[in-house]
């Protein structure tokens, strides 16, 4: 491992302070309060030398470039809240915080890992734009980051993703190129617009930039509530996951990562329990955000650092839908929700996770949500 980041390349901003917590509308709702984040001290201190290190497992980012991108991304994202909820841990049984990256631009964590990408490239690269694939957060994320570049945005979208995340695309003036609703058709037509307009491909998981944002995620969480023991985080191709884990347990050997996947597309679970990549023919899930699969930068991560992976069904994901927006006042979508199911599950009360831990961090991933039939019951 290297020591500071090397500086930034000529484009990139010349201060990269991060935003203070002033800068935020913190919300305070009903039973649900905000914990007031740590000062932040810049890059963090030096807890990630006090155990066994994870250098040198010949995983594609570290804490270095993690820390890379927080420093890289702050001026473009939100350093989002934690919430708690009184009601909810009596429910849990434990003290639950909610980093609440429903919060984020775009509504989800995924600013994070596309900026990083984004604003790594030189300005050649960067000239003809970039092309990503994704059915909803990713692709909104990516449009937002070239716009804030400069640059062109192509995003195939696959012809059944949800309506709201099409159109937040269109908001931040992403040219979206639509795509049958497979892997195999996005892939190919992502490749194609790569060919014509030698834009670069900003890959939703599969990425050593796209990882290192999304891990920026366990610096803050763990500035603001350092005492975390352990941390649920959404799975589906693996980028969160595996940014968090490399984050966490660099400052933290001992802290617990569990994954949080829907019974309908249960191909992480499948791959652990295998002991290697698993991709399912289908998959059949309300939360829309989770059904890629792992790829060959994200499953050594999994397979090495992911302690557990609770497994729910999609009732129980509405349930904590449900919850979220009751008690937690938060409008959440199914992906940012699951994270709540399976800290409420029997499977997960029943694991020595569970039992070992007091304080558990959930990453709420994202809020982008369609309401309609919500808004046409009640004009009705």
């Amino acid at each position: 491992m290297h020591g500071n980041p090397p500086p930034n390349p000529p484009h990139h901003h010349a201060h990269h302070e991060i935003p203070p917590a002033s800068s935020f509308r913190f919300l305070f709702a009903q039973d649900s309060c905000i914990v007031v984040p740590l000062a932040f001290c810049g890059l963090m201190g030096s807890r990630d030398d006090d155990g066994p290190s994870i250098e040198g497992q010949g995983y594609v980012a570290d804490i270095n470039s993690i820390r890379e991108a927080q420093a890289r991304i702050a001026p473009y994202v939100h350093k989002t809240p934690i919430l708690s909820s009184t009601s909810i841990d009596a429910i849990a049984g434990k003290q639950l915080f909610f980093k609440c990256e429903c919060f984020q631009k775009a509504g989800a964590f995924k600013i994070r890992g596309a900026s990083n990408s984004i604003f790594a490239l030189d300005d050649d690269q960067a000239s003809k734009g970039v092309v990503t694939h994704s059915s909803g957060n990713h692709a909104a994320a990516v449009a937002l980051a070239a716009k804030l570049r400069g640059i062109p945005a192509y995003i195939v979208i696959p012809k059944n993703a949800p309506a709201c995340k099409v159109d937040n695309v269109k908001r931040y003036d992403g040219r979206v190129i639509w795509s049958d609703a497979n892997m195999e058709s996005r892939e190919s037509i992502a490749r194609r617009v790569q060919e014509e307009t030698g834009a670069v491909l900003v890959h939703p998981f599969n990425d050593k930039y796209t990882i290192s944002g999304q891990g920026t995620v366990s610096l803050e969480l763990l500035e603001q509530v350092p005492e975390i023991d352990t941390i649920i985080v959404p799975i589906s191709g693996g980028g969160l996951i595996s940014g968090v884990a490399l984050a966490a347990k660099a400052i933290n050997p001992s802290i617990r990562i569990v994954a949080a996947e829907p019974k309908g597309a249960d191909d992480s679970a499948q791959s652990k329990a295998a002991g290697h990549i698993i991709k399912l023919a289908t998959t059949d899930t309300i939360a829309d955000g989770l059904r890629a699969f792992l790829g060959d930068l994200t499953w050594p991560v999994v397979r090495d650092l992911v302690d557990d992976i609770i497994v729910v069904d999609d009732n129980a994901i509405v349930d904590a839908m449900k919850m979220c927006y009751e008690t937690l006042k938060v409008a959440v979508e199914p992906s940012g929700a699951i994270g709540l199911a399976a800290a409420l599950s029997d499977d997960f009360k029943q694991s020595s996770a569970w039992h070992e831990s007091s304080k558990i961090a959930i990453i709420v991933s994202g809020g982008n949500v369609d309401l309609r039939v919500l808004w046409d019951s009640l004009y009705k």
